[in-house]
């Protein structure tokens, strides 16, 4: 009976891992195709026909504008200035962080500074909403690539300094990205939409967030966990049907079942719930077996 129960609660365990596992942010968003989201996004797993009608190039604005702008930055690299330190307020930003040096996001510092040069260039734009997502993603990317250089544990100033860089960078390079990211989107939208459409019809379906579709290259798993990560709500998994999920349930290591409802990403509270679950229904079994050998 000993080698049993600790078979089963082995067997729950592995079943349970992927619902209790912790993904670490990755900043840029590798994982997805590079794609630019807000921190408060919502993003859903959609499959079969109200998937497919959401393939439109409407909805592949920020997937295209971040793959075309790591496609673009070595053409557009020579577009930045040297002089970057006295387009920032140093000082300004110095004492926001001191306020609360804890909180402070060199990140968000960055990409909040260089969001009125995105409005300046893209106001006169024929396609609005195309132009700030270019703008988006270059920012995003220049303020990722000077702030990561430097870790939350350095001092208010320094980290000021790699915020008023990014911002800086961003800016001189905005111009150049978006007229060379115009010229491939025509491209993009097409490609990205048969992958979308394809991608509806598998059983683990397509990912939009906020109506943009995220190019996971065939990395849906990595993906989901670097958005979890990110974002302040979990990822909506609920329609996909993957693993040996049948119905409303999935079946799990040493036959256990849980609701197909706990996905990956899950916080580990109701994670643990349902491991709980699973431990009560085979205690539950082996009591059963006992009292029918008595019986």
């Amino acid at each position: 009976m000993r080698n049993l129960i600790a078979s089963f609660f082995t067997g729950a365990l592995l079943f349970a891992a992927p619902m209790l596992t912790t993904s670490v942010a990755h900043a840029g968003l590798a994982d997805c195709g590079n794609i630019n989201v807000e921190a408060s996004a919502e993003c859903k797993v959609e499959v079969k026909g109200g998937c497919t009608a959401k393939c439109t190039p409407v909805s592949f604005q920020a997937a295209c504008a971040g793959k075309l702008e790591a496609e673009c930055s070595g053409e557009c690299t020579g577009s930045a200035t040297a002089e970057c330190t006295g387009s920032c307020d140093l000082d300004g930003c110095e004492a926001n962080c001191n306020v609360d040096p804890g909180s402070f996001d060199c990140q968000g510092s960055c990409e909040a500074s260089a969001q009125a040069d995105c409005d300046a260039e893209c106001n006169a734009s024929a396609n609005q909403a195309e132009c700030h997502a270019q703008c988006k993603a270059t920012v995003q990317a220049n303020c990722n690539a000077s702030c990561k250089a430097t870790p939350p544990s350095a001092d208010c100033k320094a980290r000021c300094q790699a915020s008023c860089q990014g911002s800086c960078t961003a800016n001189a390079r905005i111009d150049c990205q978006v007229n060379c990211q115009a010229k491939g989107y025509g491209e993009c939208t097409a490609n990205l939409q048969g992958g979308c459409e394809a991608q509806c019809e598998k059983p683990d379906g397509a990912l939009f967030c906020d109506g943009q579709y995220v190019d996971q290259g065939g990395n849906m798993k990595k993906c989901i966990d670097a958005l979890d990560a990110y974002l302040k709500a979990h990822v909506d998994v609920s329609a996909q049907a993957s693993g040996s999920c049948s119905g409303n349930s999935c079946e799990g290591e040493a036959s256990a079942s849980a609701s197909c409802a706990v996905a990956p990403g899950t916080p580990v509270g109701n994670a643990a719930a349902a491991l709980g679950l699973i431990l009560g229904a085979g205690a539950l079994a082996a009591g059963r077996r006992r009292r029918a050998r008595r019986g």
